[in-house]
């Protein structure tokens, strides 16, 4: 279940860091009511940066199918393996 917490409780910097750590998901902010913000930890951060990445890199391959300007599988994939350390 997604954590929602109003704008007010971000007064509480200490533990407001620890609970973004602890539940390792983004914490979501309301202002009157309203989504407002998402709060998350660096490392999630970091670790929902590389899969938009990944995400982004699929949606340009579909795109370069559709247009029928596609690579080599073999040297393609080498590629994927050297950017992401695979």
């Amino acid at each position: 279940m997604p954590q929602i917490i109003p704008i007010k409780d971000l007064k509480n910097t200490s533990a407001l860091s620890e609970l973004c750590h602890r539940i390792d998901e983004p914490i979501y902010v309301t202002k009157n009511g309203y989504g407002d913000m998402v709060l998350m930890s660096m490392e999630l951060f970091e670790t929902m940066r590389k899969k938009w990445d990944v995400y982004s890199d699929i949606e340009l391959s579909e795109a370069q199918i559709q247009r029928g300007t596609v690579k080599d599988a073999r040297k393609a994939l080498a590629n994927v393996r050297e950017k992401y350390g695979l």
